[in-house]
């Protein structure tokens, strides 16, 4: 069984019954894969969330492996960081956590923006919205 952090824009996806997001959901769970989420996925979908969605988000969440983040990956996202930004990219605080937390549980991390993961040791899927 392999693990792979669903990023936000995938579980926003899933909570808008997007079928390609849904259809990769299910693979994965037949490949006996274990999707997760982390703390920041949770506060940004709250943050975005429309009132109707309010129970298929909590119903979601119940069904995902939260990953908890601690010092190392404060510390890997900060490095991050300031080593984008010396090369004159700036990365968001929150992606930088989101992988950190995908690269603490193996390194998979699926997403509909992979741009926004440019770090060398993640593997990022991209699951775009529109498949």
């Amino acid at each position: 069984m392999a693990a792979v952090l669903l990023d936000t824009t995938v579980l926003i996806d899933l909570l808008r019954g997007r079928p390609g997001a849904l259809r990769r959901l299910r693979t994965l769970r037949e490949v006996d894969d274990s999707p997760h989420a982390c703390v920041v996925n949770v506060e940004e979908i709250v943050r975005g969330l429309r009132e109707r969605e309010d129970a298929a988000a909590r119903l979601l969440f119940s069904g995902l492996r939260i990953v908890p983040l601690g010092p190392q990956e404060g510390w890997r996202a900060g490095e991050w960081r300031r080593r984008f930004a010396a090369r004159g990219r700036t990365l968001a605080q929150a992606d930088c956590l989101i992988a950190a937390a995908a690269l603490s549980l193996g390194g998979r991390l699926a997403t509909g923006n992979p741009k926004d993961f440019p770090m060398r040791k993640l593997a990022v899927e991209h699951w775009p919205a529109d498949e």
